[in-house]
């Protein structure tokens, strides 16, 4: 959805979450249609190329199944600052679904923060312990 990318109908906190999501995916979509065409990649390529499968998963939704914003807002956080990346491409869906299952259970009152607009380090500390924990079970 164009809300969760661009534009003043943003949150302050998706808007501070997603701010560089629209530059790194412009570049994995150059990388990617690159890439095709080499198969000698060097390791931070190989790693942009990744960074951005990966994001590219974390902003599917299903069909009439729209994610709250406070949740995109988690979850895009993990994918900008690289917390997939030890994560199959094919587990991100599943790894997402826990994230955000133990973040409504065990910190709502962060992700109500979220959904008002407050997103400072203390939030991004929290998410990121959360990210470590539950990708953990995924490598």
């Amino acid at each position: 959805s164009v809300s969760r990318v661009g534009g003043s109908a943003q949150i302050k906190s998706m808007k501070k979450v997603a701010g560089t999501l629209k530059l790194d995916q412009a570049q994995f979509r150059e990388l990617e249609a690159f890439s095709k065409f080499g198969s000698d990649l060097d390791a931070t390529t190989m790693s942009i190329l990744d960074k951005g499968t990966k994001n590219v998963e974390i902003l599917k939704q299903g069909q009439y199944q729209p994610l709250a914003v406070e949740k995109q807002v988690a979850i895009i956080y993990c994918g900008t600052k690289g917390l997939l990346a030890g994560i199959a491409t094919d587990k991100v869906k599943d790894f997402e679904k826990e994230y955000l299952d133990f973040l409504e259970f065990k910190h709502k009152e962060t992700l109500e923060s979220i959904r008002g607009g407050k997103f400072d380090a203390e939030i991004e500390k929290l998410l990121t312990a959360v990210a470590k924990e539950v990708a953990e079970r995924y490598k």
